[in-house]
């Protein structure tokens, strides 16, 4: 997920020049100037899944209707407080339990990714089961009452050979960071994040129990293992033994508006192992839970301002390589990443990363009058 943090949590463009000032600052509840809507509309067929169609339009910025808002502001003065002095007491109380349990203990591996993910007794089970429930409360806490889950279509027609070993790796489609808290919550697996999410007052050290693997850019040195090189290595591991932490991958590198599916990287496909494909479908009727073309703040706010929040999940049984699929990680990833569209009625799109950044520099332009 830490494409997508950097290109969202950006700067628009800056006004009259000072570099310290941006143009997100207008109220909530008060609509932007409109731009050109031949643009919008080339631009939106263009970057379809990356298009909010919520009632609140556009980066969040399109005029309510008068209902909505009146919804919007009572929310803004009782729900919201609410909601966020629940969230902030079930993170401290889950980091405190993280503390406690890693008291006198040494995390795991090398500088650059230790973790306590490789604990192993009571205080491994006390970090998993709490942080499971907590994460389920979490969800609770921002509208997500009920989680229905279900089974692919196609669960009963394959066939789980059980000498082929255990799923390592669970590949989800990415459509917020509400991802992970569901996944924490199903599975407590381990993430990839950016290494700098380590240093995070409270977050670091849950980030570290959860035995996420860290990428770190800036290391140029020969002894640094690429982010692949050590993604493999934690899959194979799990695989191999039952005891470690599962991984968890968004192999399409970014968030879209959850209709669609972008192309998957390979990383999590060069270990040969089995995987479990995951789909999260988020419906709505005024919010959009999905994280595409708004800014963080705007979508916390309107999420936790919304009084129910809806979320599916679709498992997709075991997929276990073929031979040649072994032999030909991109094959592998394409054939799952098929699967999933078909399981989870996802459009399939061959935009990527680079488009998304193409799509909302375009935007902050449009709406960019101060």
């Amino acid at each position: 997920m830490e494409s997508e943090l950097k290109d969202l949590n950006s700067k628009p463009p800056n006004c009259n020049g000072n570099a310290n000032s941006v143009c997100d600052d207008r109220p909530l509840l008060k609509p932007e100037p409109p731009a050109s809507s031949d643009s919008i509309a080339e631009m939106e067929k263009k970057f379809a899944a990356y298009v909010r169609r919520d009632v609140y339009g556009t980066m969040g910025r399109g005029e309510l209707p008068a209902k909505e808002k009146l919804l919007l502001g009572f929310a803004l003065v009782t729900l919201l407080p609410i909601r966020v002095v629940l969230a902030v007491t079930i993170l401290l109380f889950y980091y405190l339990i993280c503390r406690v349990c890693t008291l006198f203990s040494a995390p795991t591996g090398e500088e650059e990714q230790e973790d306590y993910a490789h604990m192993s007794g009571l205080r491994r089970t006390v970090i998993v089961s709490c942080g499971r429930a907590l994460s389920r409360v979490m969800l609770f806490i921002f509208g997500f009452y009920w989680i229905p889950e279900s089974n692919s279509a196609s669960q009963e027609d394959r066939s789980q050979p059980e000498e082929l070993g255990r799923p390592s790796v669970i590949i989800s489609n990415h459509v917020s960071y509400l991802d992970i808290l569901y996944h924490m919550s199903s599975s407590f697996p381990s993430f990839v994040a950016k290494r700098s999410v380590a240093k995070l007052p409270l977050i670091g050290l849950i980030s570290k129990c959860l035995g996420c693997v860290y990428v770190q850019r800036e290391s140029k040195s020969s002894d640094f293992k690429g982010v692949s090189a050590v993604v493999t290595d934690r899959i194979q591991e799990a695989h191999q033994n039952e005891s470690a932490p599962l991984m968890m991958l968004f192999p399409e590198g970014t968030t879209t508006n959850g209709e669609f599916l972008l192309p998957f990287k390979t990383g999590g496909f060069l270990a040969k192992a089995p995987v479990l494909p995951v789909i999260l479908r988020y419906h709505y009727q005024r919010f959009s839970p999905a994280w595409d073309s708004i800014s963080g703040v705007r979508h916390v706010i309107f999420l936790l301002c919304q009084f129910v929040n809806y979320m599916e999940v679709i498992r997709v049984p075991v997929y276990h390589p073929s031979q040649q699929e072994m032999n030909d990680p991109k094959l592998y990833a394409n054939n799952v990443r098929r699967l999933m569209a078909t399981e989870g009625n996802l459009i399939l799109s061959d935009i990527g990363l680079a488009e998304k950044r193409i799509y909302h520099a375009a935007l902050n332009g449009l709406f960019s009058q101060c």
